[in-house]
């Protein structure tokens, strides 16, 4: 980094955020100099970045946390824009975190301090509270969306929003080892082998896994010499393993991005919460079946505000009903059951969604290279430089 580095302000909330940012200063370093300051977690602190304060505060957005922690919500927005005062960058990249970076902007612009302001993944405004969009057109100069019908419907609110492909697409789910991981667990060539994915936090596990277990119930009766699999995240893994201590059958249950994704290509077929694990099965090329409750308010909200057919991406990407979605008063043991079992004992009906599921990932694809490639491109273009990402020949990583 020489003195004439351009200095580009990056903010990142949550693992997913960090995660993506880390990339795009990889992508970025190897088409210029830059200098990276701003609000980051351990992939980007460990690529550089010297995080203002821990980006977990950046959580703290959500409706039920706001007004406890609102004293120091504000005392971080007032932080980061002295930084950004101080820093004086050539562009402000905000990933995710979307609440926190529109207060940002707002306070900004008060201060009359003016800089290209870049969102990557926007709000799903298309999904619920579509005045989001409104919101993101005063605050942004450009949006960089991961799902390919966003450009579109952004742009009917005036927003530049720009297709940069789905970030799971860099975690090389793809080339996890099937076999070794059987070999490591005692699973035999041809036993079946049914992920089970209860949620990474424990309100979802609290309420899914006795759902599925009851399915289970079902399923290991129709399914001779069935082998299950919980891959599971740190958060909840002590409370996954408990709760399937007392299960009538053997159980494997695994930590980790590199087991997980070996045992997603171990898998024949995955019963799986609501979330971005149906995008990283569909990569995998997992026949899946997403069972999903909420609570009783966040059910009500979902009934009156959601605008969408499917909670899934892969379906909602295909706009078609691809992986079976069994929701609220439809999430049964029974139908749980009635809906995986064909995917264990037909090939045929578990090679027509693998097809499906390949589709979908096409589409969530950029039209070249990685996605932090793309992103990099796009931030170029707006800092004007004449350099083009060249995507061709780069390959995903973790």
């Amino acid at each position: 980094m020489s003195a004439q580095a351009k200095t580009i302000f990056l903010i990142a909330g949550e693992v997913s955020g960090d995660l993506i940012g880390g990339r795009l200063m990889t992508a970025l370093d190897q088409e210029g100099d830059f200098r990276f300051v701003g609000v980051g977690g351990e992939t980007m602190t460990a690529r550089g970045l010297s995080s203002l304060f821990p980006a977990d505060d950046l959580a703290l957005m959500g409706l039920t946390e706001l007004l406890p922690h609102l004293p120091k919500l504000m005392r971080r927005i007032n932080e980061a824009a002295e930084a950004v005062a101080r820093e004086k960058p050539a562009i402000l990249v905000c990933i995710d975190a979307s609440a926190f970076c529109q207060r940002l902007v707002r306070r900004l612009r008060k201060r009359k301090i003016s800089v290209p302001i870049v969102q990557i993944k926007a709000p799903s405004a298309w999904a619920y509270w579509p005045w989001r969009a409104k919101a993101l057109r005063r605050s942004v100069d450009r949006v960089l969306v991961i799902l390919p019908f966003e450009p579109a419907f952004f742009a009917g609110y005036g927003v530049d929003a720009r297709f940069i492909g789905h970030p799971s697409l860099e975690s090389r789910i793809e080339h996890g080892d099937g076999p070794g991981f059987r070999a490591r667990h005692g699973l035999s060539a041809e036993q079946p082998v049914l992920l089970v994915l209860p949620g990474s936090r424990r309100n979802e596990v609290s309420r899914l896994l006795p759902l599925f277990e009851a399915a289970l119930a079902t399923i290991v009766g129709r399914v001779p010499d069935l082998a299950i699999v919980v891959p599971t995240v740190q958060s909840v893994a002590a409370t996954v393993k408990e709760a399937t201590a007392d299960w009538p059958w053997p159980v494997v249950v695994i930590e980790g991005s590199a087991e997980r994704y070996d045992a997603f290509a171990a898998g024949n077929a995955a019963l799986a919460a609501s979330g971005t694990v149906a995008v990283e099965l569909a990569i995998a090329g997992v026949p899946t079946v997403i069972g999903y409750r909420l609570n009783a308010l966040s059910a009500f909200l979902a009934r009156r505000f959601l605008n969408i057919d499917y909670v899934s991406i892969p379906n909602l990407v295909l706009d078609r009903p691809l992986i079976p979605e069994l929701l609220q008063q439809d999430c049964t043991p029974d139908k749980l059951a009635a809906a995986i079992v064909p995917l264990l004992t037909d090939e045929v009906a578990a090679q027509e969604q693998r097809q499906g599921l390949a589709e979908a990932v096409a589409l969530l694809t950029p039209p070249e290279g990685r996605p932090s490639d793309s992103a990099a491109s796009e931030i170029l273009r707006l800092l004007g430089s004449p350099r083009a990402v060249d995507r061709s020949s780069r390959q995903p990583d973790g």
